[in-house]
């Protein structure tokens, strides 16, 4: 689907919501790993965690909660909610930016496009309701999570922060609450104030969102300064991440003059951030500012300078002006909250690949979030394929040199398919393996295999292996760190959850692609199960 206009300065859709109530919620988390110990904070551009460690955040966005379904997208597919974020946490993506709009978070609002065989825990649950459990299962994956407002309603994007029916007080509110809901839980580690700000109206006479322009309706550092130290007044904790907008005088150019003398540099929404060394977003708690630019490929729009003759090699320069020199003068985190392309133009691999190298490598590189997970971003594709279970491995071969696993993801060594010399010796017969298909359809199925350690001493760590027929292939899997070699299937202990004791179970979840087959020769730790 187009999931929303790009151009700056382009209209925008804005529509009604009301003031939001929400209740108390969430035990705290503790996030460790890839995306570091307890809440984080920043020193100079830098992001940093409780112990003084250096975090950087390499997620992913996954959308819908924004939309008229008001909870993610995909949840109407055959690959569980769990397996989803399972792949993304494999696939070394550790923070999660989640998009919503005020009308998700409304009394009495509803999630639809949920399927209720393959997510039947989800059936009945308010969108906050089935935020929450994302949020306690990502924890469990040491990911993190960022709350991004990204619409007044599910109608469609503003230029401004508020709109006529969602005045900024409700804008305010709500991000009030939600910091009051997930006050304590470090899984959750801030906000993205509002998503896009950007241009509106022809220059005289703007009405766009302005970059230092100190017109309290439209200024848009300012209003990020109104709802980030209102945010902190209750939840001390939180980053705040601050989007660019796309004109600093909030307007469009007049292109009818045929004077350019005059003419504004603008950029993408929400990616312009070059008046912030001018005009910084002034907050009431120190270490606590990321500014979050959206950065785009010519799937999304053809700026003019992927035309330039030195194209990429312009590029860096871009990328300095708009918000890249927060970075280099050590002023200020940045944290790309979006980019992503369809990958379909050469001109766009070639801009994927030279905007991640100008990132970073390593943990001091900057922070991302890619848009997105979804398949369905009209203008992007997504790093799930159409059937939300495998993987566009173009895209991922090219981000996954710069990520950074969490706890329990997956690019970590894993064990070999042999017991560990320092696993306790299982004896023979001292496991008991039990199959059950939950969904099969046309060319592929679904199934849970729990296997029990009848031993007398636990498995540390476990590992389960398994053999299916030719032509079967793993498509994903949960609650352990599921692959494959020929027809040998191996499911490893997460990190979080490394030893079965004796006497428990462990049930490892997967979809498959293929004719329905239970898995044969099933082992614990190389002993065959009964």
């Amino acid at each position: 689907m187009k999931h929303r206009p790009w151009l700056a300065g382009a209209t925008a859709l804005a529509a009604a919501a009301v003031t939001t109530a929400i209740a108390l919620a969430q035990p705290a988390a503790a996030a460790t790993g890839g995306t570091g110990t307890g809440y984080l904070h920043t020193s100079g551009n830098k992001i940093i965690d409780s112990t003084g460690a250096t975090v950087r955040l390499t997620g992913i966005n996954w959308f819908g909660m924004e939309t008229d379904n008001k909870t993610f997208h995909g949840l109407w597919s055959s690959n569980p909610w769990k397996s989803q974020i399972d792949t993304m946490a494999s696939l070394g993506y550790n923070t999660l930016r989640v998009p919503f709009s005020d009308d998700a978070l409304k009394p009495g609002a509803t999630a639809t496009g949920i399927n209720d065989f393959t997510n039947p825990d989800l059936v009945g649950l308010s969108p906050l309701q089935i935020l929450d459990k994302v949020i306690a299962y990502s924890g469990d994956k040491g990911m993190r999570i960022i709350l991004d407002r990204h619409r007044p309603t599910a109608a469609g994007q503003s230029p401004l922060w508020y709109t006529t029916a969602v005045p900024e007080s409700t804008w305010i509110a709500d991000w009030k609450s939600l910091a009051q809901r997930y006050a304590g839980n470090t899984t959750v580690i801030g906000a993205d104030l509002h998503n896009e700000p950007h241009a509106e109206g022809t220059n005289p006479a703007a009405t766009g969102a302005c970059w230092g322009c100190g017109d309290t309706t439209r200024d848009w550092r300012l209003a990020a300064e109104r709802a980030g130290n209102a945010i902190l007044a209750v939840q001390p904790n939180w980053l705040i991440f601050v989007e660019g907008v796309s004109c600093p005088s909030g307007g469009l150019n007049n292109v009818w003059d045929n004077d350019t003398s005059n003419d504004e540099d603008c950029g993408w929404w929400g990616g312009n951030l070059s008046k912030a060394g001018q005009y910084p977003v002034r907050l009431d708690v120190a270490n606590r500012l990321v500014y979050s630019p959206h950065e785009y490929a010519t799937s999304v729009y053809h700026q003019t300078w992927f035309d330039d003759p030195t194209y990429p090699a312009n590029m860096p320069a871009i990328w300095d002006k708009y918000w890249g020199y927060l970075y280099k003068q050590n002023i200020a985190p940045i944290m790309m909250g979006e980019f992503g392309s369809t990958l379909q133009a050469d001109v766009d691999k070639i801009w994927l690949q030279e905007l991640l190298k100008y990132t970073g490598t390593g943990v001091n590189g900057m922070s991302f979030t890619y848009w997105s997970w979804n398949p369905n971003s009209g203008d992007t594709g997504g790093i799930a394929n159409d059937d939300w279970t495998t993987i566009n491995q173009a895209k991922q071969a090219i981000i996954s040199p710069y990520l950074i696993p969490p706890a329990g993801g997956g690019t970590s060594p894993q064990p070999s398919t042999s017991a560990s010399t320092s696993t306790p010796p299982v004896p023979a017969g001292a496991c008991k393996a039990t199959y059950t298909q939950d969904n099969s359809w046309q060319g592929g199925f679904q199934g849970k295999l729990a296997v029990q350690n009848t031993g007398n001493a636990a498995v540390n760590p476990w590992q389960v292996t398994w053999t299916w027929p030719s032509g079967v292939t793993l498509a994903s899997g949960w609650n352990a760190t599921v692959t494959q070699t020929g027809t040998t299937v191996t499911a490893a202990a997460p990190s979080y959850a490394p030893s079965l004791a004796a006497g428990a179970s462990v049930t490892v979840g997967f979809t498959a692609n293929g004719t329905a087959s239970a898995p044969t020769a099933v082992k614990l730790n190389g002993v065959v199960c009964s």
